[in-house]
């Protein structure tokens, strides 16, 4: 037996003709034709390279196998332990800036300063562990049962399976089923499928009765999808190409995660373990790119990183360049460095994060496994969906009834009815076909009465089956003794071939219903024909001269909310893209019936496979521009699709619940799928949704935007506020002949100010924060910051005009205390002010308003308590305070025509300035 035989993790989706494993493993690899073309692989052929054979393995060749290739088993997932999310925390680049400053703090002996920084990262660390493995817990209440037996057909060494043959006396030839532990089987096993079981393993089908497997797990559809054995793939019973894009489309083969709907079969397995496509799925790591969030943290992080290395040596030099000082200034141009620093961020980032999370569980039940992505979502400007079960409902209704020539028509619509009702009753199925269930629903609330109280009486049926692909009833009408209507339903083809029509009508008709088959409808056609009674029992064989009756339409069920989803959308800046393996046709009508452009006029298309295949990732992109659907697309094509937008600048988003979706799932920035998805894909993923709803994605991308929103509105209070209190601290150095501050009162004012900082956690942005994408963009809050940290640093300096006029400032002891007390109460005046002013928004703001005036109390009280002299800080004269109040009143005035200047500037259409800076 071939090595190449058994399919390794590189065939997970592969093309047929591009990988050798994939070949062996689908059974459509062979020799090659004069024309250089690859024939497919015949059942017996597979065979044959497995070295097996109908009547399945030896025990000796099985035992042989299984020490080649191991247990037929999937990696565990495994959830990180606390303490391994604690540690992993320690890498947010935020909180190593942090780490790195109270280290540095610790170095130069400022104690208090390093114990400080050092407590909030631990804080940091400690929230952003324990909600992460909270929902590690939630997600490993979710994990799905696995198959646990088999039946295989296996044969003794001898050829036999040691039993007695009846006629005989003598051992029988022929092996009998057991079942044994799933784990056990090996790549040229022989197994028998039935209604209920799982399928255990990769395998190819050898025979099949009425087999219909759901999928869901891999492709993410619900509708069991019909399966059959085909001595050559690619091509269906009736010579026509069979199947739909992508290895999951091929009917001659099941796979590994899925199960068996209705039916039986008997079928060899070709690929065990972490070989076959679930496997492979499971024990691929996959490695995902920096996400959005990440981006802009390592953007911020350098920005403030190259700050904090500039300030402690100009501090130094200066002082020792002017002021003659040395390394005593040491401690003070770390405490500005520290200043500089929103010490808080890491705090604040968690807690804004865990906070809009527990909301989307307790509220929305939206399980959000990693914070960051919760930043994520709110900058999600393309969110990338599949048809089924977003848009549509996963079952199909009935458009309409139409006779042959597209009129409507109720009679065909009954007779259609009687089809599945009498189909269903005598051929005891377990439950219609969802083509049959939208018939029956549309007959019965157009008839008002159940289809099978007219009188009819039940004579034979024929059901479903792939090679004929039509279903036939036979019923007994009132009035009409000894006589039967065969009522006949099916694919279009095939019923139009046993009708008794010329060739001009059927080509007609056939034509008619390709054009409906093009706006993305399903057509049945539906005939009936009269014969003499009679007991002999009907055959597909009766199947003829039948008289063409009409057409029945069938299109998808829309999503109840899928209308209105997609317009909040629209309204908050989020561009929709829908990726589907789906007819053109089918895809383009669902988006039509949602009202969904397909693009601008001219240039608004849907994109198939065949397209992307010739397009660089450049010319993709552009194309992603203006296109909506991107139908027949395999999971490679989906996931090129997403890497190629996002690498044009676009936070991504993509929901997806089947093993086929995981390549695409790890493209975007943000992974998102259903409760019910399979364990595999909701691991993989970075949002777990209560249920595939278009309206849960909306409030998730709601609690990012307003985590994010407040977020960015800390880091540009704080930094610009503490920018221009730098700017002022190495001003006064170069000015004054003492410290401006000491560094116990840096210190205090800096606790004073996170303290009253963590309120933004809590914050609600107005409804503008909603409007658009929100994105901490490292450039335009540089921008920002330095552009108001020069307001803050003018009403610094114009505090210290104002001390130099309340105090007449001179060198003596007093009055730098005096001084060192002024500054305090300004900058935590200033602070406050900034905080109310440049908020997202202009109403609301409970927390921050409370915070913000426990921040003015403090600096106005501070120095005047038992406090202030601890501190070095005495009481100030009446009048400073009088000319500081207009300090402040000019400084809010600035404030404001500086935050409206930005707004017109940089923020069109009234959207948040924390949006978009």
């Amino acid at each position: 037996m071939s090595e190449s035989v058994v399919p390794g993790p590189a065939a997970w989706g592969a093309p047929a003709d591009t990988d050798a494993d994939t070949d062996a493993e689908t059974g459509t690899a062979g020799r090659r034709d004069p024309q250089g073309r690859e024939s497919p692989l015949t059942s017996l052929q597979v065979l044959r390279r497995l070295d097996s054979g109908p009547r399945g393995l030896t025990d000796a060749q099985a035992e042989e196998r299984l020490l080649r290739y191991g247990e037929n088993a999937v990696p565990e997932w495994s959830t990180a332990s606390w303490p391994r999310l604690f540690v992993r925390s320690l890498r947010d680049p935020f909180t190593a800036v942090l780490l790195c400053l109270g280290l540095v703090s610790a170095t130069v002996a400022a104690w208090g300063t390093a114990c400080v920084i050092l407590s909030l990262v631990a804080v940091s660390c400690l929230l952003r562990s324990s909600g992460e493995h909270r929902a590690d817990r939630s997600m490993a209440a979710l994990r799905d049962l696995v198959a646990t037996t088999a039946t295989v057909l296996r044969r003794t060494d001898s050829g036999t399976d040691g039993r007695t043959d009846d006629r005989t006396g003598g051992e029988s030839d022929q092996p009998q089923p057991r079942e044994i532990p799933v784990d056990q089987l090996v790549p040229g096993d022989v197994i028998r499928l039935g209604p209920g079981d799982l399928v255990p393993a990769d395998v190819r089908l050898l025979r099949a009765s009425g087999l219909t497997v759901h999928q869901a797990p891999l492709t993410g559809e619900s509708a069991p999808v019909t399966k059959y054995a085909v001595d050559a793939p690619g091509e269906g019973p009736g010579g026509e190409a069979a199947g739909g894009p992508g290895v999951f489309g091929q009917p001659h083969l099941c796979f590994q995660g899925s199960s068996v709907a209705s039916g039986s079969g008997t079928a060899v397995v070709v690929a065990t373990g972490t070989r076959t496509l679930w496997g492979a799925a499971r024990s691929r790591p996959g490695r995902r790119p920096a996400s959005a969030f990440d981006r802009s943290v390592h953007g911020i992080s350098w920005v403030l990183i190259r700050f904090m290395l500039l300030t402690p040596p100009l501090v130094l030099m200066a002082n020792a360049a002017l002021r003659g000082r040395g390394l005593e200034t040491l401690p003070f141009a770390v405490a500005v460095a520290v200043g500089l620093t929103p010490e808080m961020l890491p705090v604040i980032v968690t807690t804004a994060l865990a906070r809009g999370a527990s909301l989307l569980a307790r509220h929305h039940s939206v399980i959000v496994k990693r914070l960051p992505a919760l930043h994520d979502l709110g900058a999600v400007d393309v969110l990338f969906l599949d048809k089924t079960g977003t848009l549509t409902q996963d079952r199909p209704v009935l458009d309409r009834a139409t006779d042959a020539h597209g009129a409507p028509d109720p009679d065909v619509l009954h007779w259609a009815a009687v089809n599945a009702w009498w189909t269903l009753q005598l051929a005891d199925l377990p439950a219609p076909d969802a083509l049959d269930e939208a018939i029956l629903d549309a007959a019965e609330g157009t008839e008002g009465e159940d289809i099978g109280g007219r009188g009819y009486e039940g004579v034979a049926a024929l059901p479903f089956d792939p090679v004929r692909r039509l279903s036939t009833a036979v019923v007994r009408r009132p009035g009409r003794l000894g006589a039967h209507t065969l009522v006949v339903k099916g694919a279009v083809a095939d019923v139009l071939q046993r009708c008794a029509l010329d060739d001009g009508e059927r080509a007609r008709l056939t034509a008619l219903a390709a054009r409906e088959a093009d706006s993305g409808l399903r057509l049945l056609a539906v005939a009936t024909a009269e014969r003499p009674a009679r007991r002999r029992d009907y055959t597909p064989a009766d199947e003829r001269g039948l008289d063409f009756r009409g057409f029945v339409a069938l299109r998808d069920a829309l999503a109840p909310t899928a209308a209105d989803a997609l317009e909040v959308f629209a309204a908050r800046g989020v561009t929709v893209r829908i990726l589907t393996g789906d007819h053109p046709g089918t895809a383009a009508r669902a988006c039509q019936d949602l009202g969904i452009p397909l693009g601008p006029p001219g240039e608004g298309e849907v994109v198939t496979a065949d397209r992307i295949d010739g397009l660089t990732d450049a010319e993709l992109a552009e194309v992603a521009r203006h296109t909506t659907v991107f139908a027949r697309c395999t999971p490679e094509h989906k996931a090129r699709v997403v890497a190629a937008v996002r690498a044009h600048g676009h936070t991504t988003g993509f929901l997806g619940d089947g093993v086929n979706d995981l390549p695409a799932l790890h493209s975007a920035d943000v992974g998102i799928c259903p409760r019910d998805a399979v364990d595999v894909v909701r691991e993989s993923s970075d949002v777990v949704l209560a249920k595939k709803d278009l309206t849960a994605i909306d409030h998730a991308i709601s609690a990012g935007r307003h985590s994010s929103g407040n977020i960015a509105t800390y880091l540009r209070i704080t930094l610009s506020s503490n920018l221009g209190n730098v700017i002022a601290m190495l001003v006064a150095g170069l000015l004054l002949p003492f410290l401006p501050m000491l560094p116990a009162q840096v210190l205090v004012q800096n606790l004073c100010f996170d303290a009253a900082q963590l309120a933004f956690a809590y914050d609600r942005p107005g409804p503008e924060a909603l409007r658009r994408p929100t994105e901490l963009r490292s450039r335009a809050f540089l921008r920002f910051i330095t552009g108001f940290g020069l307001i803050n640093a003018t009403a610094d300096l114009a505090t210290f005009a104002v001390l130099a006029l309340a105090l007449h400032t001179t060198a003596d002891g007093t009055t730098q205390a005096a001084f060192h007390s002024g500054w305090f109460t300004e900058n935590l005046l200033t602070q406050a002010l900034v905080m109310l002013l440049l908020r997202t928004s202009r109403t609301g703001g409970g927390p921050v308003r409370w915070a913000a005036a426990g921040l003015a109390v403090t600096g106005l009280l501070l120095p005047l308590s038992p406090l202030g002299p601890a501190l070095g800080m005495p009481a100030l004269p009446a009048l400073y305070y009088v000319l500081l109040a207009l300090v402040l009143a000019l400084y809010a005035a600035g404030l404001a025509v500086a935050r409206g200047r930005h707004e017109r500037r940089h923020v069109p259409d009234g959207a948040s300035v924390a949006v978009q800076p």
